[in-house]
């Protein structure tokens, strides 16, 4: 494990490597979703239950397009409405990606976030499975020397990107369903923003 550049970051993830990196809200483990492996890595690293899905990362709703996944209308207001920022979008997603991610229900969790460091390297290597950087269950890490702590030692930690502090509350997660929308993880995004953009 070492510290990287952004460059550097995005090299190895096009590699099929597992890099922390920091978002708009705290440290996450990522891997791109093009290497199934590098995915089930990031689970191993962090010891998460394989039944806990990862949500994706992406620097744009085309992205998600492209992969195939339609975005209903509520899930469209919802993205205008706070992308970039902490709301990640659960939407039906095509079951080869679910299960990239271990979702069981063919449905994936997606969001565009707020930060510059990280959208740069979005864009240079693709859509990423992301989970926050710590120990399942346990606090997130907030700065690079936070995630050399926590992970020190533990193989399959390709590299870290230090982007500074990183202090932000956890995203909002919300499902789109037939029926509607559900709010599955209470997070940045307030239940009363959610309503006003659906008004």
């Amino acid at each position: 494990m070492r510290l990287v550049r952004s460059d550097e970051a995005a090299g190895l993830l096009r590699e099929g490597a597992v890099v922390a990196v920091p978002t708009d809200t705290v440290y996450g483990l990522a891997a791109s979703i093009a290497f199934p492996d590098a995915v089930a890595r990031l689970f191993s690293i962090k010891r998460r239950p394989a039944t806990s899905a990862l949500p994706v990362l992406i620097d744009g709703l085309d992205v998600a397009e492209r992969l195939g996944v339609a975005w209903p209308e509520v899930a469209r207001r919802l993205s205008e409405a706070f992308w970039p920022g902490a709301l990640t979008i659960v939407v039906p997603a095509p079951h080869e990606l679910a299960s990239v991610v271990n979702s069981a229900a063919d449905t994936v969790g997606f969001r565009v976030p707020d930060d510059a460091l990280l959208l740069e390297v979005l864009v240079s290597c693709g859509p990423l499975a992301v989970s926050s950087a710590n120990d399942h269950g346990g606090p997130p890490c907030h700065n690079a020397n936070d995630v050399i702590g926590t992970f020190a030692g533990r193989d399959g930690l390709d590299g870290v990107l230090d982007g500074g502090e990183r202090s932000g509350r956890v995203s909002t997660v919300v499902a789109i369903e037939e029926s509607g929308w559900r709010v599955l993880r209470d997070g940045s995004v307030t239940m009363e923003s959610l309503a006003r953009a659906l008004r």
